[in-house]
């Protein structure tokens, strides 16, 4: 009757227990995100740990409320508001950079030397500099487009100027055109060094070069994708999205990994999985041998238990 009882309390204390695991498991790694807010989600951009391209990561994810894509740097986080797939594009928005409608004392804006992303061709305009502009260079270079000056004349014309400590209309010898744009050995626009209290940066003049209320506003970035991510992106990752899957990698090696919405993750695509001939096949990240020493250290008690 005792071994029974004991039998019996061993069953039901490893159901918990992996009732426990089982629940751990799905609170913690929850599936990738094909979207962030509006911005679609695809290889090699991924919305945290474990999707899209190791290479991208920590550097792009979703915000923790998941209503953003991310781009982090040393110097501050950054909210994606476009990716261009086709042209390795994509758009940022700093919090701080200057607009026609707001403008405002700005930090150096930055991206990391190590990240597979590098500073495209915006045009930085920057403003409430110590007059006169015309002086500005660096390593002995001017720094100044004077042939877009009218860029200058045209954002001072916002009513905004007043948040940099500008009266209305001010003098453009304190706003410099600075294009093509290269950040310094830090990989900052410092603005400090450049002795300018804020920037903005003009992706298009949306064919209005004189209105700077319809200018897009924001920092066009480059991104490159290295030679396993083309590798994967050819040979693997689009047999996984046509199969309705999202690409990511294993941790710790960061091999290819298909996400499927079942919560199965398989080294090719969703279509083709199945227990008996999928050896990497996971559940999340808890992966089938795990599973079996669980099942054979159970079933080890219930014997000792019954004898």
């Amino acid at each position: 009757m005792e071994n029974l009882l004991s039998f019996n309390t061993i069953i039901l204390f490893f159901s918990y227990v992996c009732q426990f695991i089982l629940w751990q498991t799905f609170a913690q790694d929850l599936p990738c995100r094909t979207s962030c807010g509006s911005i679609q989600v695809k290889y090699p951009f991924g919305s945290g740990p474990g999707c899209g391209s190791p290479r991208f990561h920590p550097y792009i994810a979703c915000s923790p409320e998941g209503d953003q894509l991310l781009l982090t740097s040393h110097t501050g986080s950054y909210p994606i508001t476009s990716i261009s797939y086709t042209t390795s594009t994509m758009i940022i928005t700093p919090p701080h950079m200057s607009t026609c409608t707001s403008m405002q004392q700005s930090p150096n804006l930055g991206l990391d030397w190590a990240s597979p992303v590098q500073l495209g061709p915006s045009t930085f305009l920057l403003l409430s500099c110590t007059p006169p502009t015309s002086s500005l260079t660096i390593k002995g270079s001017p720094v100044c487009d004077t042939s877009s000056s009218y860029l200058c004349a045209s954002i001072y014309t916002c009513p905004s100027v007043i948040g940099l400590g500008l009266p209305l209309f001010p003098p453009t010898n304190t706003c410099c055109v600075y294009s093509p744009a290269n950040f310094n050995s830090k990989g900052e626009l410092d603005l400090q060094k450049l002795k300018c209290m804020g920037y903005a940066s003009i992706v298009s003049l949306q064919d209005y070069p004189t209105n700077p209320s319809q200018w897009q506003y924001g920092v066009e970035l480059k991104y490159r994708s290295g030679a396993l991510d083309d590798y994967y992106m050819d040979n693997k990752c689009n047999t996984c999205e046509t199969s309705g899957g999202m690409c990511g990698y294993a941790l710790p090696g960061n091999s290819f990994l298909c996400l499927c919405s079942n919560r199965i993750n398989t080294t090719t695509d969703c279509n083709s999985y199945s227990l008996q001939n999928q050896p990497g096949l996971t559940w999340n990240s808890v992966s089938l041998p795990d599973w079996k020493l669980w099942m054979g250290f159970l079933g080890g008690l219930v014997f000792v238990g019954a004898a």
